[in-house]
């Protein structure tokens, strides 16, 4: 579809940045678009939308980290590892002309740990080839990103459950 093409960042505090993301995902598949799924990060496969995406035929998901949770100034040369191979795994996805959609999940938690940068992600993403959407997703995405995007949507926290001592659900939080 010679429409698409646009970058779109889903960033912001609030929950639903992955969920939006797999949203487009859905919509994308059901009007039959190829799309592919980086998730940098948020990796492993406890999480309901994993086992689902991975039923979907056409739809790609390759995942690029440990299976922990990594706190900010707490990564290892590890992660940092594993994020250039994901972006390594970008840089071919977006030119190899098997998508019309790719989404990286979570890149911009992993530039604002530090473990790439916004300007080397830029320049992979801003070589695409023609026609491909890129949606990134994640908390804190940096000032270049959000001055790139054709679209941004900040997710805000109003109120969650968490606060009133509900843990996460399967089937609603992973």
């Amino acid at each position: 579809m010679s429409e698409l093409g646009l970058l779109q960042v889903y960033t912001g505090p609030g929950k639903g940045k992955t969920t939006a993301a797999l949203g487009l995902t859905l919509r994308a598949w059901g009007r039959g678009l190829r799309v592919c799924i980086i998730q940098f990060m948020k990796v492993g496969e406890d999480y309901g939308e994993i086992i689902a995406v991975r039923k979907l035929p056409g739809v790609d998901l390759l995942q690029f980290g440990r299976d922990a949770l990594i706190k900010k100034g707490e990564h290892t040369a590890e992660d940092i590892g594993l994020a250039r191979a994901g972006l390594a795994k970008v840089r071919e996805v977006l030119t190899n002309g098997r998508y019309d959609i790719v989404i990286l999940d979570e890149i911009n938690v992993v530039v604002d740990f530090g473990m790439l940068t916004a300007d080397e992600v830029l320049r992979v993403v801003r070589a695409r080839s023609n026609g491909v959407e890129v949606v990134m997703t994640g908390r804190n995405a940096p000032p270049e990103f959000i001055e790139e995007a054709d679209l941004v949507t900040e997710m805000a926290c109003v109120k969650h459950p968490y606060e009133s001592g509900i843990m996460a659900r399967p089937g609603v939080e992973y």
